[in-house]
């Protein structure tokens, strides 16, 4: 779609456009001179590469999906003009690559996107035709998360081709998308990841005035990006590679009494703390738009909650990310969890897991989550619910969410025996959130009723067992389990056999110590 200078896509102007009977679109006749960029955009699942080259070419070209399973599953090529003044026209070749991270029940499997991606750039690179890498990633994620797939790509093109972030889903961003940017640059310099230029976007399609001068604004910094990635060669931002971590081990915990013990988790950034608060009526967790902040401290919260008359200890755990982005990281937040549980049991037991998850794709790493808690840790006898958050803007009831995508959950073996579809943001949704401050209470209350009977104490889950056989195997009497650890841990939790052998050692050295 050629674009006369000073007009921008409109949401209502875009035309119903589906790439999925052709795998090149052009757009236009181009006038004059004519230049060429070759663009290749990737991301995990979910991230909203799709929707990002729609933005771009004004146009619905790409097929998209709003529901939890991917919809990219081949190398979609689009060619669009874009209209740099009245003499000179930019032809834009955008490759749109299948989403990573996925399960093996995906749309495309991680292992077979990863090298479907490797294997384009390679032949690009060979044709000299590849001018501009984008990373697509969704404002939520945690900084560090991002480092797997950024050495993806990095080990590839060697600083050969320029890569440009591209932040999405900021519509709600206050004060502006930017502020995204300048409160996570110095994170992203000292993760070590090196970009020669970033956007901080919206391709959301909702009518309102202030998202649509956002999509404008998207519209704009993502094309300069393309304009200018010949130069960012030269104007790469050098950054120093991340020195140290922070591990924090939990203090013991004081016992309880009348409470009902809730264990929250799930991703950093799915709004966890914003839950708590939520079901509390009132700010007890701390939030912060540095999205960091909750991926370092690497150590449970407790907080206290009341509501109809009953009390409730919510423990909101460490979102767990991927284990390739960093072992230790990783490992410290497990053993931080699995030390929890262990308190928890000898304090009464736990009455209800609480899974958090924003909406959108159900990953490899939400699903891994789950089998940790649910499976690995609690041994399937405590309750479980799900609560998808960020639904303010679904249309029609939020729960209508949980009709469409549900049926995914049971596909990809993600059990739960309740579900709430909310908002924790309160903005410019206040029935809404009141809504969801209903919905929660009611889901927390009735599964935690009469303390579901008895809450659970422990079992005999893998780690119940696995800790029992190491008090014995210190008196001698019988022989090491470990293995049996890591292949659970390998083969349900999705970790790699030098993770889970790492985790099972950590374990081990624990219960030594507690045992002598």
């Amino acid at each position: 779609m050629s674009k006369p200078p000073g007009r921008r896509p409109s949401i209502s102007s875009i035309p119903d456009q589906s790439a999925a009977d052709s795998n090149h679109t052009g757009v236009g006749e181009p006038p004059c001179r004519t230049d060429t960029r070759s663009v290749v955009i990737f991301g995990e699942s979910g991230a909203g590469k799709s929707s990002l080259v729609n933005l771009i070419a004004g146009t619905n070209m790409a097929v998209t999906s709003p529901d939890a399973g991917g919809c990219t599953t081949g190398i979609n090529t689009h060619e669009i003009l874009i209209q740099k003044n009245q003499n000179e026209t930019l032809k834009v070749k955008l490759v749109d690559t299948p989403g990573l991270d996925e399960c093996p029940q995906g749309a495309v499997p991680d292992k077979e996107a990863r090298k479907i991606l490797k294997n384009l750039i390679r032949t690009l690179m060979k044709q000299g035709d590849i001018h501009l890498i984008v990373y697509c990633v969704r404002a939520e994620r945690v900084i560090r998360t991002l480092r797997r797939n950024y050495d993806l790509i990095h080990s590839q093109v060697k600083r050969k081709v320029p890569i440009a972030l591209v932040v999405t889903c900021l519509e709600s961003y206050k004060p502006d998308m930017e502020e995204w940017w300048r409160v996570n640059e110095r994170t992203i310099s000292n993760v070590g990841m090196t970009f020669s230029g970033h956007a901080c976007v919206t391709t959301d399609m909702m009518t309102e005035s202030e998202v649509i001068e956002r999509r404008n604004q998207s519209y704009d910094a993502v094309r300069k990006l393309v304009e200018h990635c010949r130069l960012s060669n030269e104007t790469e931002i050098h950054t120093e590679p991340l020195r140290g971590a922070i591990h924090n081990v939990p203090s013991k915990m004081v016992a309880r009494s009348k409470h009902a013990n809730i264990v929250l988790f799930g991703q950093a950034g799915a709004g966890k703390s914003s839950l708590v608060n939520l079901m509390a009526g009132k700010d007890v967790a701390g939030t912060s738009n540095d999205l960091i902040s909750s991926g370092c401290t690497l150590r449970w919260q407790e907080y206290p909650v009341d509501f109809d008359g009953k009390s409730y200890k919510v423990f909101d755990t460490v979102g767990l990310e991927e284990p390739q982005l960093g072992i230790p990281q990783y490992l410290d937040a497990i053993e931080n969890a699995y030390r929890l549980i262990q308190d928890l049991e000898r304090q009464g037991g736990i009455d209800l897991l609480l899974f958090c998850m924003r909406a959108g794709r159900l990953t490899t790493t939400l699903q891994n989550n789950y089998r940790l808690f649910h499976e690995f840790l609690c041994d399937k006898k405590v309750p479980i619910v799900v609560v998808i958050t960020h639904l303010e803007n679904e249309i029609g009831e939020m729960d209508a969410w949980w009709k469409k995508h549900g049926v995914i959950f049971q596909d990809r073996e993600v059990y739960v025996a309740g579900h709430a579809c909310i908002t924790a943001i309160k903005g410019n949704f206040p029935l809404r959130h009141e809504e969801s401050r209903t919905t929660i209470r009611k889901l927390v209350k009735e599964f935690t009723a009469n303390r579901q009977k008895q809450a659970w104490k422990g079992g005999d889950s893998l780690f119940v067992s696995f800790t029992r056989n190491l008090r014995e195997l210190l008196v001698g009497n019988r022989k090491p389990v470990r293995k049996n650890m890591v292949a659970r841990l390998t083969k349900r939790c999705g970790m790699s056999p030098d993770v889970a052998k790492q985790l099972a050692d950590r374990i081990k050295n624990d219960e030594v110590e507690r045992a002598t």
